[in-house]
């Protein structure tokens, strides 16, 4: 994700005079065509996240287009307030983006795990939350950020990704896109955790469940259109996402369906404990002792789907 975030910003800033890219003194390597086509238009900022968050947003309030880069705990928790009130509060364009979310950065331990930056983020009025769940739609978000023109938040994995989408798909902010179509069990996928969705819904078909696949990456705001239809016509709804439990995209989810009277015995969240995860590892080890895996997720769908009690019995 990140490459193609460092090549797509660069052909953006070709097309916009007044893009300017901040960096929290990572990725300096990354961005060697940008700084080459675009000196002036380049700043590191140094290990010093609120003072980048501050120049964004002055740069923002003068007029030109900025858009703020590093590991994502250090560029939304360290500097929260910076990003509430300079940015939020006058409802300035600047796109902050964190690179390596939730558990990318696993073996790096608690410090670089972002597993509440959308909890923390979508509370802030005027604020958007884009999660892509692969390179295309990476390419497709700056895109549309840079078009929106608001505050806007984006959740980058890593690197290794898997492409998702063979061709670009019809991608807006507030808007998902459905992957696969399915008829017992929708199951949205946040960010990176999409191409597990995929996997599960995979393994459910072979249990004879047909499982529907969207990618919701947007959070805030929510595609309310593509919540009614699912809550609708499926079984069960389930949100896959790498992050915590609490207050992430699962939750979101859960306060438009209070909000919208649909019923909520439906849905099912999937996502990090109320806990640090102390061990260091491989990304791939930090999901499975969370139970972020297909295998777990499609088992606990069968067995939701068996439930004597269940609202489709």
């Amino acid at each position: 994700m990140r490459n193609v975030f460092a090549k797509t910003v660069t052909e953006l800033s070709d097309i916009y005079p007044e893009l300017v890219m901040l960096a929290g003194d990572i990725g300096n390597r990354l961005f060697d065509s940008y700084k080459a086509r675009h000196p002036d238009r380049f700043y590191n900022c140094g290990v010093a996240e609120a003072n980048m968050t501050g120049v964004a947003s002055g740069l923002a309030a003068s007029g030109m287009r900025p858009i703020t880069y590093t590991i994502t705990p250090f560029n939304t928790v360290r500097c929260l307030e910076q990003i509430r009130l300079d940015i939020c509060y006058p409802d300035l364009p600047v796109i902050v983006v964190g690179t390596g979310s939730g558990l990318s950065y696993a073996g790096l331990g608690a410090t670089h795990h972002s597993m509440e930056d959308i909890a923390i983020l979508r509370t802030l009025p005027n604020m958007h939350i884009v999660c892509p769940a692969d390179p295309v739609e990476v390419r497709l978000a700056l895109h549309d950020a840079l078009q929106l023109g608001r505050p806007t938040y984006i959740r980058l994995g890593k690197k290794g990704e898997p492409v998702i989408h063979a061709s670009d798909p019809d991608f807006r902010i507030g808007r998902g896109i459905t992957i696969r179509n399915g008829s017992d069990v929708a199951i949205l996928g946040v960010g990176n955790m999409l191409a597990t969705a995929l996997q599960s819904a995979e393994q459910l078909n072979h249990h004879g469940v047909s499982a529907m696949v969207a990618s919701l990456h947007t959070i805030k705001p929510l595609d309310e259109e593509l919540l009614a239809g699912i809550f609708s016509l499926h079984k069960l709804v389930i949100v896959l996402e790498e992050h915590s439990l609490i207050g992430g995209a699962g939750s979101a989810v859960l306060e438009w369906g209070s909000l919208n009277r649909v019923d909520l015995r439906k849905l099912t969240c999937f996502g990090g404990p109320d806990r640090f995860l102390y061990a260091c590892g491989e990304q791939r080890e930090a999901r499975a002792s969370v139970g972020l895996t297909s295998e777990n997720i499609s088992q606990q769908i069968l067995s939701r789907l068996q439930e004597p009690d269940a609202p489709w019995s």
